[in-house]
């Protein structure tokens, strides 16, 4: 139902790492996610080409090992983080009511979560997003994850508050290597010593579990690291668009996505 039902409070303690554990949680979806290692992935909401790639692959690389991976559902590497890892393997924690999908341009994203992952929310059906909720919906991010990763951020941004929450909580905290002039906010992590930088993204995931192997078409293997659409037509030519047509890859901004949800 898409008003949502509370949390069992066996779940509740998943949240523990908070200065107040919320009761009740509202979710839509499968709980028994909570039962699997998870990731925190954040970040700007307007991501650069790198932050896509790596964002996308880092996600589908910790699903491939059967972490589960939870953001906010925000526009940017929200998204971005939800879709690399697959409905199945995600948990979107918003800042309204669970019947509330927001932002618009992610409904069909939220949709998808509902039907195949989890979605959560500590406001009651209804509820409309307010700058205050938002802070709550990213302290509850951060404490599901056994660590936090911030893909891109600025000085002054929600992301660099998650990475306040987590500090507190002490949780590890791991950022994307960016190059100077960009992604401030993490390179200031990485001055100050408050995170680490994520060099290899598969010695990364396998932290969190060893790899299924899985037969898979060589194009959709190749997706998998996010190549741009000359590369991917380079070397597949039309199975490309006939990819596309089957909903089995999708073509954004350039570059070609592998369709994991």
């Amino acid at each position: 139902m898409r008003a949502g039902r509370t949390l069992p409070g066996a779940y509740l303690a998943r949240f523990g790492d908070m200065a107040k554990v919320p009761d009740p949680v509202y979710y839509i979806g499968k709980p028994e996610l909570l039962k699997r290692r998870a990731v925190s992935i954040v970040g700007t909401r307007r991501p650069c080409a790198y932050t896509k790639q790596m964002t996308t692959r880092l996600a589908s690389a910790l699903a491939e090992r059967g972490a589960v991976v939870v953001s906010g559902a925000a526009m940017g590497v929200d998204a971005l983080a939800h879709r690399g890892a697959g409905a199945k393997n995600t948990v979107a924690v918003v800042a309204g009511g669970v019947d509330v999908r927001y932002p618009a341009v992610n409904a069909p994203l939220i949709a998808t979560i509902e039907k195949e992952g989890l979605v959560l929310s500590r406001f009651e059906a209804g509820a409309r997003p307010r700058p205050w909720s938002f802070v709550v919906r990213n302290e509850m991010v951060v404490a599901l994850g056994e660590v936090l990763v911030v893909a891109e951020a600025d000085r002054r941004s929600g992301s660099m508050r998650s990475v306040e929450y987590a500090l507190k909580m002490g949780k590890p905290v791991y950022v994307l290597p960016h190059r100077l002039g960009e992604s401030e906010g993490t390179n200031d992590l990485l001055r100050e010593k408050k995170a680490e930088p994520i060099y290899d993204i598969d010695a990364f995931a396998a932290r969190f579990g060893e790899k299924k192997e899985v037969q898979e078409e060589p194009l959709l293997a190749f997706c998998a690291e996010v190549p741009t659409l000359q590369e991917a037509l380079d070397r597949f030519g039309q199975r490309v668009y006939e990819a596309e047509l089957e909903g089995r890859i999708e073509i954004r901004d350039g570059l070609v996505y592998p369709v994991t949800g």
